[in-house]
C-alpha cells in the first residue's frame, strides 16, 4: 500500500523498487485504464503491447480496409458517370 503525498508524490516500496530495478530518475508511464490507474516502466509497457498485439496481423487488416474503402469509392463514382 502506498499514499500520495503532496504535490502529487507517491513514494515507490524500497522491495518494490529493488525487485522492478528502479532508481531515481527511471522513467515510469502512468496508464489510466477503466480499472484504474497502471504505474509501468517503459519495458513493462513495450512488453504489455507487445502481448495484447501478439497474433495480430495488423498490416493485412490494414490493407482489406483499404481495399473495401476503395471498392466503395469505385462504386460510388462508377454511379456519378
Amino acid at each position: 500500500m502506498v499514499a500520495m503525498g503532496d504535490r502529487g508524490r507517491i513514494v515507490v516500496p524500497a522491495a518494490v523498487r529493488e525487485r522492478a530495478g528502479l532508481v531515481a530518475g527511471s522513467p515510469m508511464v502512468l496508464l489510466e485504464s477503466p480499472d484504474g490507474l497502471v504505474l509501468l516502466t517503459r519495458e513493462q509497457l513495450r512488453d504489455r503491447v507487445r502481448k495484447d498485439l501478439a497474433g495480430l496481423d495488423l498490416v493485412n487488416e490494414l490493407l482489406a480496409d483499404r481495399r473495401r474503402a476503395a471498392a466503395i469509392e469505385d462504386a460510388a463514382s462508377g454511379d456519378a458517370g
